[in-house]
């Protein structure tokens, strides 16, 4: 159940680029945390304003959520997923925060059912 979402002021680039994007980011997911990626979710939010450190300048913040702990794997999945969102959508990793969240598998549904 491993989601990624992606939340940036920045408008949304073509189509293609955004699932370029968010195939990068399931497939790096699932590296990262050992999972299938048959299980992980991609989520887009283009054009959202936001401001950081006062500013409106392009902006991003990025939820990863998973069941089970990611631990001492956040500090390279940070790096990582910083610089494919630079890549993609120019904002700079000092104005891109990162939630990770581990979630406990009774408190996720899927398919008529929980994880736990």
């Amino acid at each position: 159940m491993p989601l990624i979402k992606v939340q940036t002021s920045v408008d949304a680039p073509s189509k293609g680029a955004v699932e370029d994007l968010l195939k990068q980011l399931s497939a790096s997911l699932a590296k990262h945390i050992g999972k299938p990626e048959s299980y992980v979710m991609t989520a887009f939010q283009p054009g959202t304003p936001m401001t950081f450190a006062g500013t409106t300048d392009p902006t991003c913040y990025i939820e990863i959520k998973s069941i089970g702990t990611m631990g001492g794997k956040t500090k390279t999945m940070s790096q990582e997923f910083c610089a494919q969102v630079q890549a993609a959508l120019g904002v700079p990793p000092d104005r891109t925060y990162i939630e990770f969240a581990d979630a406990q598998g009774a408190m996720w549904g899927w398919n008529g059912r929980t994880f736990g």
